[in-house]
């Protein structure tokens, strides 16, 4: 096993025959948020017939980033219509009669994880507002950190707020701008915005798509049979048959018209671009490509990256489903120990569907996971998860595992230790709550029960990537969860890094 080190790049492993001292532990945690939420996914196309279809089936390739509700509009040459409902795309859009109340060659959608309290309809996207030059709605991913310093100065001029999304705070800013084009009021607005973000727009005449200045949310261009298609990513663009072109750049906004087709502007000064790294450890899907890059293969090399770091004399390799999948695959392969299906994953379950009783809670991972026997009982097995947050589904997993008669459980996670919050569209818990940021290694082995526990560190985590190493006078990527180290000011959190801050909801 590799030495635990104190720096950051460092790989970090910790065995049963360690010793360290004992952290803080937070005996009142719970499994509730014991992991990290998706963020949202937009979609927009103009120019196509059955626009509101072809973005109904974008939307359903990106239902992984947001299941809590979705939303689609267009528009049909003289009105807009919108639809925004609870639950899962393929339950409200796929009825002919939801499509057909939305009419018009140009639509955007939007797939929303909404955080806690913010579960009401007025904050389903797309939101619309009719302004003095038309009709214009808007969808984003991510979360500007000064919105709520922003709502507070616009409610000051008078600004009347309808929902508490901070999606709201772009419309009332496009509609408060003394510019007279559009697209003019629309670049005048988030040129006031801070934090991450991508951004699909709709207005009579044209689709909009922007991306944040470091471009820490992810945004592609695509076109199908000569209609641009904006998307969160690229399996999107797969699920309807489109070509993808490239990636919308940090800091750039496009408008695209069927008529004029595409125009680029640059409103921001030109800065590297620092995409969320989380996009390649968790949040994609895996056949999608960021920044043209394989999702699928950032994640193989993760778990090579791991067998190089943390190397294990153990007899099989279990995934931890989904998400630990392909770095699984890759510490096998690098390793040259079996890979086995030693938990199966239930796909039908979502919300605990029996009263939750404390009895039924202690049951929940069982309802989502089941240990395969037959490929675990007498084995000393490795576990392999993309990231340890709070580490009480951790524990219940290794605990699983041994009642399944492994004779020992070594757990290796994909990604450094969580050690900050995210203030740019992760749902994570406050640092409070965060294993690593209350405990040591050996603390954090000792609390999920593993006989060793491992993670990946930061450079390798680059490496992965195809770099050398993390360059840490300028990181390639944003990678704050791990080093804390935030891209952009965090205006509405000033001096409260090292807490989860309520604000806004983040989209």
């Amino acid at each position: 096993m590799i030495e635990d080190d104190s720096s950051a790049s460092a790989a970090l492993c910790a065995s049963e025959s360690g010793s360290s001292s004992e952290l803080h532990q937070d005996d009142d945690w719970n499994g509730e948020g014991d992991t990290l939420h998706e963020e949202c996914g937009v979609f927009g196309i103009v120019g196509a017939d059955d626009a509101a279809a072809l973005t109904a089936l974008g939307l359903h390739a990106l239902q992984h980033r947001g299941q809590e509700a979705a939303g689609i509009a267009t528009y049909d040459g003289e009105h807009f219509h919108l639809e925004r409902r609870f639950g899962l795309v393929g339950d409200n859009f796929s009825n002919s009669d939801v499509l057909e109340r939305l009419p018009g060659n140009v639509s955007i959608g939007h797939n929303r994880y909404s955080t806690a309290g913010g579960a009401g309809l007025r904050n389903v996207q797309p939101l619309f507002a009719e302004l003095e030059g038309g009709g214009i709605a808007v969808a984003h991913n991510g979360q500007f950190t000064n919105a709520m310093t922003l709502r507070r100065s616009l409610i000051k001029r008078g600004a009347i707020f309808q929902s508490t999304s901070d999606s709201e705070v772009v419309l009332q800013l496009i509609a408060k701008s003394r510019e007279s084009d559009i697209i003019d009021r629309f670049i005048d607005a988030i040129r006031q915005m801070e934090g991450g973000y991508a951004l699909v727009a709709l207005t009579r005449k044209k689709l909009i798509g922007a991306r944040d200045p470091l471009g820490i949310r992810p945004l592609v261009l695509g076109d199908l049979n000569g209609s641009p298609v904006f998307a969160s990513e690229t399996c999107a663009l797969d699920m309807i048959g489109a070509k993808f072109v490239r990636e919308v750049k940090n800091g750039e906004v496009i408008v695209c018209t069927k008529e004029d087709g595409i125009r680029s502007f640059h409103p921001f000064a030109e800065r590297p671009a620092r995409l969320d790294i989380f996009e390649y450890i968790y949040f994609s899907r895996p056949d999608s490509f960021i920044a043209g890059r394989s999702v699928y293969e950032v994640r193989k090399s993760l778990g090579a990256e791991l067998a190089k770091e943390c190397p294990l004399d153990v007899d099989v390799v279990v995934p931890v489903p989904d998400s630990g999948v392909p770095a699984a695959l890759g510490y096998a392969q690098e390793i040259g120990i079996p890979f086995e299906l030693g938990i199966v994953r239930n796909h039908y379950v979502g919300r605990t569907f029996i009263e939750p009783t404390q009895q039924i809670r202690a049951l929940g991972v069982r309802l989502k996971h089941s240990a395969n026997r037959s490929q675990v009982e007498g084995k000393r097995i490795v576990l392999v998860d993309d990231s340890l947050v709070r580490g009480t589904t951790s524990s219940k997993i290794v605990q699983m595992m041994r009642d399944a008669g492994a004779k020992e459980v070594h757990m290796l996670l994909a990604s450094p230790p969580i050690t900050h919050s995210d203030f740019y569209g992760i749902d994570t818990p406050d640092r409070k709550k965060l294993l690593a940021a209350q405990m040591n290694l050996e603390s954090m082995r000792k609390y999920i029960g593993a006989d060793s526990l491992g993670f990946v560190s930061i450079d390798g985590v680059y490496r992965a990537c195809g770099f050398d190493r993390r360059n840490p006078d300028a990181p390639q990527f944003t990678d704050h969860c791990f080093t804390g180290d935030y891209p952009t000011d965090l205006v509405d959190f000033e001096g409260e890094e090292n807490h989860r801050a309520p604000g806004l909801l983040k989209d």
